[in-house]
């Protein structure tokens, strides 16, 4: 079974050296895990190919360690060229997240193949044009965002004015509804939005400093999965 068959985006971590306060991405992808999360993405503005595919194969070592290679999927966001020449390197990657205005969804199916995961990113009003008009067997999940206004992602959800157009609980509802795949959300959550995320009925939340920028990164992780399961099995 292929991670496309197996895919969890119920808990979701997206991380660059940029977002760990210095200390090693390894280590807190480590955490992470440890705590439960159940998906990890690799993003960077500001790597070179080569050290993005440098973290990733730390990432993926990781995963390997905790034995978790058959049920944590390892994505990175948007530079399919370093997710093909990682994969050339013999690094197991399990995909590609990238956005509307990125690499179209076909050509990253195309050079990865039908096993791998390709994630999609877009404001809610955008996504739901998108999945009444578009072929969606080449996705496997849409990420949406942002719920909050969000450092990590300033360029995340603008308005043509520039300012941020944030997502309410009822377009993501509406989302969640009109979706033929599952949908993760983030932009700025915390652990108190996660009961009202899980409400919407989306699959799954996604957070970078909630637990990057956590003194403890692995009690922060832990927090946050406890209180989404929580609010799964109380709807």
């Amino acid at each position: 079974m292929s991670m496309r068959d197996n895919l969890d985006i119920s808990a979701y971590l997206v991380l660059g050296p940029e977002n760990t306060l210095g200390r090693p991405v390894a280590d807190v992808v480590a955490q992470a895990i440890a705590a439960g999360f159940t998906c990890v993405q690799v993003r960077s503005k500001e790597c070179s190919a080569r050290e993005l595919i440098s973290y990733t194969a730390q990432a993926s070592e990781v995963i390997r360690q905790a034995g978790a290679q058959d049920r944590v999927a390892l994505l990175i966001d948007d530079r399919l060229d370093a997710v093909y020449a990682a994969r050339q390197q013999g690094i197991k990657v399990d995909g590609v997240h990238v956005g509307q205005t990125d690499i179209p969804v076909e050509a990253c199916r195309a050079l990865l193949g039908s096993d791998a995961v390709v994630g999609l990113s877009a404001r809610a009003d955008e996504m739901l044009e998108y999945v009444k008009t578009a072929d969606m067997s080449l996705v496997d999940y849409l990420g949406v965002g942002p719920l909050h206004e969000t450092p990590t992602k300033t360029d995340c959800g603008l308005a043509a004015d520039g300012t941020i157009i944030t997502k309410s609980l009822e377009d993501l509802a509406a989302l969640h509804q009109a979706s033929p795949v599952p949908i993760v959300v983030g932009g700025g959550v915390k652990v108190a939005d996660i009961p009202a995320v899980a409400q919407t009925g989306v699959d799954g939340f996604f957070v970078v400093s909630a637990v990057c920028a956590a003194p403890d990164p692995h009690a922060a992780a832990q927090e946050l999965v406890q209180e989404w399961n929580a609010a799964k099995q109380a709807n």
